[in-house]
């Protein structure tokens, strides 16, 4: 998992204000993309996704103002990640696309747990469901 994380970390230092203003004004419409992804053998994957950009879009309208800039940037790269329909694996792959998605989430949930349990707390969200669980 270390290279995930240092290519996690290598990505989301190229977030820019800019980059995370686009992304909050596709977040609606990637929810919704979210939702259709099936992926069976990565049964918790949408419900992180949802979580990342509810913590990316509380964060970024001013609903909450306590979750590290870090964080933030990497679940905007995760999101960003996930919503690319080629990546280290290609989508289109059977049973296996959504392999290094569902890894590039987990690896933000793993490296920021303690922010987003206090985020998923405030918002009445057990982090238990959250997971970091593929």
């Amino acid at each position: 998992m270390p290279e995930i994380a240092n290519f996690v970390n290598h990505g989301a230092a190229t977030i820019t204000p800019a980059i995370a203003e686009k992304v909050l004004k596709q977040l609606p419409q990637w929810k919704l993309e979210f939702t259709q992804i099936y992926a069976p053998l990565f049964p918790h994957l949408v419900d992180q996704l949802e979580f990342l950009a509810d913590a990316v879009e509380d964060t970024m309208e001013g609903a909450y103002k306590d979750l590290p800039y870090a964080a933030v940037s990497q679940a905007i790269f995760a999101l960003l990640y996930a919503h690319k329909k080629v990546g280290i694996i290609p989508d289109s792959i059977l049973n296996l696309g959504r392999a290094d998605d569902s890894s590039i989430v987990r690896a933000v949930l793993i490296q920021n747990e303690k922010a987003f349990a206090i985020y998923a707390a405030s918002q009445n969200r057990a982090w238990s469901a959250i997971t970091s669980a593929p």
